[in-house]
């Protein structure tokens, strides 16, 4: 269960952690099994919305299935190949503009939902920034880019990342993004951590800044430590069943 706390302070000492940011990332994979993803097939349920996850050997399928407004099924799958739209199981004709829009949400539900295991992906360039206190844990604090190559349409995204010293546990992360509708920045507290067939699973609190572009993301954990930061929605994944290969 995860630790609930009061924020009291805060502790910034760049460069001291005895460890390199791959180092960490291993070791919290490792405490959170989501290696085992690699070989591994899983379904659950986001905002009502039916995902399915299949990896092994490197290939891999993520689908999601949804009824549109007509109450017709629509299935976006994406594989190592792309992505393909069936509407009533037929193959549908879709612009290139939706196609990479599908595949981006697609991809970012399955992203966040099985971290950290991605974060060993050969596109992320990873820092160690320091050591950084909320409350009266100390964290690893991990900043995360991605080359163009493999990096996915939102490759300039800039991501962080804390991990607990003591059980490498992902407590918070935060990001940035700029699409066609918008851009900002999100802090997300990991909640409701749970495991689903020996792999951790956790929900998170979905925060932005109380007033728009009022944080730099670097410090956004600062803000949230000074109550700058309102809760926007939460991101809860239900009936997860994963079964490993």
């Amino acid at each position: 269960m995860k630790k609930f706390i009061v924020l009291t302070a805060f502790l910034w000492s760049c460069g001291t952690d005895p460890l390199t940011s791959q180092q960490i990332v291993d070791k919290a994979i490792a405490a959170s099994q989501t290696d085992l993803l690699n070989n591994a097939s899983a379904t659950f349920v986001f905002r009502n919305i039916q995902y399915e996850y299949q990896s092994k050997s490197g290939k891999f399928s993520y689908a999601r299935t949804q009824l549109d407004s007509l109450g017709n099924q629509v299935k976006d799958v994406l594989t190592n190949e792309g992505l393909t739209r069936y509407i009533n199981n037929e193959e549908a004709t879709i612009t290139e503009a939706k196609r990479n829009a599908y595949t981006a949400s697609v991809n970012s539900v399955i992203y966040f939902a099985f971290l950290p295991s991605s974060l060993n992906d050969l596109a992320v360039n990873k820092e160690l920034i320091g050591t950084v206190k909320i409350g009266e844990q100390n964290y690893h604090k991990i900043k995360v880019t991605f080359n163009a190559e493999g990096g996915g349409e939102d490759f300039e995204d800039v991501f962080y990342y804390w991990f607990d010293v003591e059980d490498y546990s992902m407590d918070y992360l935060a990001y940035s993004y700029n699409e066609e509708d918008g851009k900002g920045i999100r802090f997300r507290v990991a909640y409701n951590s749970r495991k689903v067939n020996g792999i951790t699973i956790q929900d998170y609190k979905n925060l932005k800044p109380s007033i728009k572009d009022s944080v730099p993301l670097a410090e956004i954990d600062k803000a949230y430590m000074e109550g700058k930061l309102t809760q926007l929605s939460l991101i809860d994944l239900e009936d997860v069943v994963i079964s490993i290969e």
